[in-house]
């Protein structure tokens, strides 16, 4: 594909769409590829305004026409961002395997949470005999097992990949941008 035929097309009408992101449960790996569409961010630019994402810093989220949202679910305050996020977004986008499946964190859905704790923060090695479980109002509930992002709210679409590459969210863009389903080409899924 030449670069002619890698060009956003114009968005319909004067109006830039409004995309936000947000990233829960993971490593942000996703965002990262994000960004590593390098000049392409550039060329986004002229036909999406940011909210709420890296770009920007901005914490809260206004209304917005996409949500891009990275990560699963592994405690109560993942829940609270993700209703929030999905009732000011028209789309909704799953990026990644930890919000399409739980990714990695979900490895510990093998384990009881309780137990888990008790054995980093307790009885690990390098502990003193007054450890806890830190219990301050200020930490998130752990929930009993980390969930995709499905399971709590309505999903648009599921970008896959871990993480999906720059090219994979480059194409996904264009398609969602010029009005097409995304078709993801085969090569552009993998899971490094």
């Amino acid at each position: 594909m030449n670069r002619a035929e890698n060009r956003l097309q114009p968005v319909h009408g004067p109006r830039k769409l409004k995309v936000a992101t947000v990233s829960l449960a993971g490593c942000f790996g996703c965002h990262m590829s994000f960004l590593d569409i390098d000049e392409r961010l550039l060329e986004l630019l002229e036909h999406v305004e940011f909210d709420r994402s890296p770009l920007t810093d901005i914490k809260t989220i206004g209304q917005c026409d996409l949500g891009l949202i990275e990560g699963g679910l592994c405690n109560a305050e993942n829940v609270q961002v993700l209703r929030e996020f999905r009732s000011h977004c028209k789309t909704l986008v799953a990026v990644g395997a930890c919000a399409i499946n739980g990714g990695l964190p979900a490895q510990r859905n093998q384990r009881d949470v309780g137990q888990m704790l008790c054995d980093v923060y307790c009885t690990q090695r390098g502990t003193v005999s007054i450890s806890q479980v830190p219990n301050d109002p200020e930490l998130p509930l752990p929930l009993n097992r980390v969930h995709p992002i499905h399971e709590v709210v309505h999903v648009d679409y599921f970008l896959p990949g871990c993480p999906p590459s720059a090219d994979a969210i480059w194409s996904f863009l264009k398609d969602l941008l010029a009005g097409r389903t995304p078709q993801l080409a085969q090569a552009l899924i993998h899971y490094d």
